[in-house]
């Protein structure tokens, strides 16, 4: 007899007039026996979390990401352990500073990423005797200092967009036992087509939201991937898109992203797995939408 294949955790955006479609998705997810819902910022990521607290029945939901300055940290706290309650503890509140172009346009004053993030959570923490038992922690993880925080003040790290080939090494920062009792995850984005080449062009347009980011390219240059960020500064600094796109190499591009048939994807994300990772299919498509997309993958699943 097969073992019944390991299903991942699903990104689903709260996207406006789309908010309801996207709670019937999770619905199904969970029926559907899905790994779990991760729930990106965009689009009110706290309150989707109170809609699937009553809206689903068995299926674990988490925070990916909820930024620490959106709201005061007694504020995440009171909402967090209301949804914990509610869900009957299958909530879990994924924190993580958010990016600099984000930061930005709240215009909100910021200290260090480190220090911001570790002062939340015990802010948080001190405030659990009036908001009520706080949900599991995660956070944010990219490079080793925040992986190594996330460690000790928390009880899990996500990544977005990880290298697959340098995840063991950063795991072996982490002591094996801690490393074993944590939640540790990563939003892979994810296409579905068995025209590889078409799906690889939907994912470099995704990853073209991340190659701009300083703290993504110092990411990747430390998992190896030296040339195509040098490469990548120079189009950027020149200002030409089809540039970076032809920068962003197949080896790189394939190490931390899922794109091609449903057999191939299926393999990709079960390789996740076998790292001690539970990967989250940021699912797009190359004919629709979240919808068509997260479609697609329940199809693979079938």
């Amino acid at each position: 007899m097969t073992n019944a294949p390991r299903k991942p955790a699903l990104s689903v955006i709260a996207t406006p007039t789309k908010r309801r479609a996207i709670i019937d998705m999770a619905v199904e997810a969970d029926t559907r026996g899905f790994g779990g819902l991760a729930l990106p910022s965009l689009g009110g990521t706290m309150g989707l979390a109170v809609s699937l607290a009553h809206a689903t029945r068995d299926i674990r939901f988490w925070t990916s990401i909820q930024p620490i300055y959106y709201s005061h940290p007694v504020e995440t706290g009171n909402i967090a352990a209301h949804i914990n309650e509610v869900s009957d503890g299958r909530f879990a509140l994924g924190l993580g500073v958010s990016h600099g172009p984000v930061v930005k346009r709240l215009n909100v004053s910021t200290g260090k990423p480190l220090a911001d993030i570790e002062n939340y959570v015990t802010a948080m923490q001190a405030n659990e005797k009036a908001s009520g038992s706080l949900p599991h922690i995660y956070l944010a993880t990219l490079r080793d200092k925040m992986l190594t925080l996330a460690a000790r003040v928390s009880d899990g790290a996500i990544w977005a967009n990880a290298s697959r080939s340098h995840m063991a090494t950063q795991l072996r920062l982490l002591d094996s036992t801690r490393t074993s009792a944590m939640f540790l995850a990563n939003m892979i984005p994810t296409v579905i087509d068995d025209d590889r080449a078409a799906a690889d062009a939907v994912n470099r347009q995704t990853l073209m939201g991340y190659v701009i980011l300083p703290n993504y390219r110092n990411y990747w240059r430390g998992a190896g991937y030296v040339d195509e960020m040098d490469a990548i500064e120079k189009a950027l600094s020149n200002g030409d898109k089809d540039d970076v796109l032809a920068a962003m190499s197949d080896t790189w591009l394939h190490d931390c992203t899922l794109g091609g048939s449903a057999t191939f994807v299926r393999d990709g994300l079960d390789a996740w797995f076998d790292e001690s990772v539970t990967p989250i299919a940021v699912m797009s498509s190359t004919s629709g939408g979240q919808v068509k997309a997260i479609g697609e993958l329940f199809e693979a699943y079938s």
